[in-house]
C-alpha cells in the first residue's frame, strides 16, 4: 500500500511506513511511494495537512497530464512513463505523481510504471540522496525505457513505406493506422512531459542543485526529440495512407475500365447474335451451311475493330 524509503547517514533502505513517518526531515531523504488504488493509502494523503490542499488533489486526481507546478518551497511534478502492465489502463502511458519538498518525497500511482522498479534500485544503492536525485533520474529512466519504443514507430513506419508497392493494400494500411494512433497516443503526454521537464529544470529551490538540473534539461531535451519524431510519424503515417488510397482507386479505375472495354467489345456483338437469333421467319442464310461460320467471321471482325478503335483511342495500351 505505501512503501517508504530512508536515506539517511550514507546509509539507503527500506523501512516500514509507521518508522519513516516518526523520523525527522532534519537531513537525508525520505521516500513514500503510494499505491493509490488502495482506499486506505488515499485517505492518508487526504488527511495530510501539512501538503498544500492543491497538491492533495493533484495527487489523487484520477485524469492527468504531465506537469510541474511550484507551490512555496515544494513542488508538484506529475510524468508519465511506460507501465508495466498497459492492458490494465487505457492509456499507453501511465501517470506518476510527485509532492517534493525538502528532505521529503511523496508519490503516487495508480498503474506500476515500468521505471520506478530501476528508482528504487538506484535509491537502494546509494545514488539518490534527496528530492531533486529522485524526481531527475525518474524523469531520464522514464526517457530512457520510452526512447526505443518510439524510435520502433519509426522504424515500423520505415517497413511500412516499402511495403506500398509490395505488400497487402489492406495489410499496410491496418498497420500504417496501428502505428499513427500508438504515436498520437505517446505524443499526446510526451510533449507536455517536456515543457514540464524545462519548468522544472528552470526552478528556484534550493534542494535542485546544478546536477538535478542538467539531468531534467537532458531528459526534456530527449523529450523534445520523441515529441518531433512522433510528429514525423504522424506526418509519414498520413501520407501513407494518401498513397494507399490512390493505389486503391487507380487500381478500381483499371478494373472498371477493363470491364467496360469488354462490355463495349460484346456489345454490338449481342446485338447482331440477339438479331439473327430471333425466332421469325425470313432470318438470311438461315438454310446455308456456311451461314455460322460467317456470322461467327462477321462478330470476329467487329470485335477487332472495336479494339483497334480502343487502341487508336488509346483507351488502352498497344504494343
Amino acid at each position: 500500500m505505501i512503501h517508504a524509503f530512508v536515506f539517511h547517514d550514507g546509509t539507503a533502505r527500506e523501512i516500514p511506513f509507521r518508522d519513516a513517518l516518526a523520523l525527522p526531515r532534519n537531513g537525508g531523504l525520505i521516500w513514500l511511494h503510494i499505491d493509490g488504488r488502495a482506499d486506505a493509502a488515499r485517505n492518508w494523503v487526504r488527511d495530510q495537512q501539512d501538503i498544500p490542499h492543491i497538491a492533495r488533489e493533484a495527487l489523487l486526481a484520477q485524469e492527468t497530464r504531465p506537469r510541474a507546478t511550484l507551490i512555496g518551497d515544494g513542488a508538484m511534478v506529475n510524468l508519465r512513463g511506460l507501465g508495466d502492465k498497459p492492458e490494465d489502463d487505457p492509456d499507453p502511458l501511465v501517470s506518476t505523481r510527485f509532492w517534493a519538498d525538502r528532505g521529503r518525497v511523496i508519490s503516487l500511482c495508480f498503474r506500476t510504471p515500468v521505471a520506478m522498479v530501476i528508482v528504487i534500485e538506484r535509491f537502494l544503492a546509494g545514488r539518490i540522496t534527496d528530492p531533486g536525485d529522485l524526481i531527475s533520474h525518474f524523469a531520464e529512466v522514464t526517457s530512457d525505457l520510452l526512447d526505443p519504443d518510439v524510435a520502433e514507430l519509426g522504424d515500423g513506419m520505415d517497413d511500412c513505406e516499402v511495403a506500398v508497392d509490395t505488400a497487402s493494400i489492406l495489410a499496410t494500411r491496418r498497420r500504417v493506422t496501428e502505428i499513427r494512433s500508438q504515436a498520437i497516443s505517446y505524443r499526446r503526454f510526451v510533449a507536455p512531459q517536456r515543457q514540464a521537464l524545462e519548468r522544472m529544470a528552470a526552478a528556484e529551490i534550493d534542494w535542485l542543485d546544478e546536477e538535478d538540473r542538467m539531468h531534467l534539461r537532458e531528459a526534456a531535451d530527449r523529450a523534445a526529440r520523441m515529441a518531433e519524431e512522433l510528429e514525423a510519424v504522424r506526418e509519414r503515417a498520413a501520407l501513407i495512407h494518401e498513397e494507399l488510397t490512390d493505389r486503391r482507386a487507380e487500381i478500381i479505375d483499371t478494373r472498371a475500365l477493363l470491364i467496360s472495354i469488354v462490355a463495349l467489345i460484346f456489345l454490338p456483338l449481342t446485338f447482331v447474335t440477339g438479331l439473327l437469333g430471333m425466332n421469325v421467319e425470313g432470318i438470311p442464310y438461315a438454310k446455308e451451311p456456311w451461314a455460322f461460320w460467317g456470322v461467327t467471321g462477321f462478330c470476329l471482325a467487329i470485335a477487332l475493330a472495336v479494339l483497334g478503335w480502343f487502341v487508336r483511342a488509346r483507351w488502352i495500351k498497344g504494343k
